[in-house]
């Protein structure tokens, strides 16, 4: 007769490895490192089967920090780690930890394949517009004009969109959050988890020392709610201090409008995260504060598609059975081998 044995009631703290957290003051890891802890124990995943990858940069020194599996990996190349983990151990939670300078420079290659398979992986990608960890360099994503030590004349490579970049790839679960904002980052990293499929999700995060104040706008208390739009599905897109603000379509673009001046909600855009076709998403993710909107946080697309890691499974097991399982020393000695004496 086999029991049921209740699994341990884990509590954030049952996540904190013993290594001590390195990182600057100030650094908005801590409080993506806190919110992790906080939602991993309200998923009733084992810690024996979470596993967090990482390739390199401030952001990707988690894995040490979490008393789970992880693997520090080599630059850019953690969602290929991943893939392969997945792959062979698809009843494992599997999360991908990169910043703007891994995941989208030398990593942007993997980074793309990943999400367009569509693989039940989890990537958070720290998003700081510099590169920290080599100390200040201008990054993928670090607006035009931008002067580093790297740009002393100002940057002059055109930014790069995380969120556009994974729209375009046909992601099926896409969300913004920020450092800051621990309540509604811990819900979407939950709702990450949750999602069957690749769940990526941008999170603003300051670098205090290179490249502090960088999202200043979408987080001052002064300024956030009229430079920052909230996502909620079937809900139109109203924003600002006074909720007097909407977002509407004329013709193929969106502008700023202000309620009660002959316009109702009615005539606003409606939020359809569930919608196939990612044309809606992935013109929010082109809203910016600097061309005059607010700039979407919250889900923008949370959709079924197949998985990548279900179907390749699926067909070893076919083969399996088709054609018995093979034998790797008869592989090997098959077909054009030899021998030398």
């Amino acid at each position: 007769m086999s029991v049921d044995i209740p699994l341990p009631v884990l509590k954030p703290a049952d996540f904190a490895s013993n290594q001590d957290v390195r990182w600057c003051p100030g650094c908005g890891d801590y409080a993506i490192l806190a919110q992790m802890k906080k939602v991993l124990p309200n998923l009733g995943i084992p810690r024996e089967k979470i596993v967090f990858i990482s390739g390199i940069g401030c952001s990707s020194r988690f894995p040490y920090y979490m008393n789970t599996y992880g693997m520090h990996s080599i630059h850019g190349r953690a969602p290929a780690v991943a893939t392969g983990l997945k792959t062979v151990r698809p009843d494992l939670s599997v999360w991908v930890i990169t910043g703007d300078g891994d995941g989208l420079s030398i990593g942007g290659n993997h980074l793309m394949h990943a999400i367009r398979r569509n693989m039940d992986l989890n990537i958070i990608l720290f998003n700081n517009r510099i590169y920290g960890l080599t100390k200040g360099q201008y990054s993928p994503t670090s607006p035009l004009g931008k002067r580093t030590k790297s740009t002393p004349m100002g940057a002059i490579d055109n930014p790069l969109h995380p969120l556009s970049l994974a729209i375009g790839c046909e992601a099926t679960f896409v969300a913004r959050s920020i450092d800051t904002e621990i309540k509604h980052l811990g819900e979407v990293l939950k709702r990450a988890a949750e999602h069957q499929g690749t769940a990526f999700v941008e999170v603003y995060q300051n670098c205090s020392v290179f490249n502090d104040g960088a999202w200043g706008y979408a987080k001052e208390r002064e300024t956030k709610l009229d430079t920052t739009l909230e996502l909620e599905h079937g809900k139109p897109l109203i924003f600002g201090k006074n909720r007097d603000k909407g977002i509407r379509l004329n013709g193929m673009d969106p502008e700023v409008v202000e309620l009660g001046k002959g316009i109702s909600e009615d005539d606003l855009l409606f939020h359809d995260e569930k919608a196939p076709e990612p044309s809606l998403a992935y013109l929010l993710s082109r809203m910016r504060y600097e061309d005059g909107f607010p700039e979407p946080i919250g889900v923008f697309r949370c959709v079924d598609r197949p998985r990548y890691d279900v179907m390749i499974n699926e067909q070893i097991e076919q083969a399996i059975h088709d054609k018995g399982r093979g034998d790797l020393d008869q592989l090997f000695r098959s077909d054009d081998t030899w021998e030398v004496t």
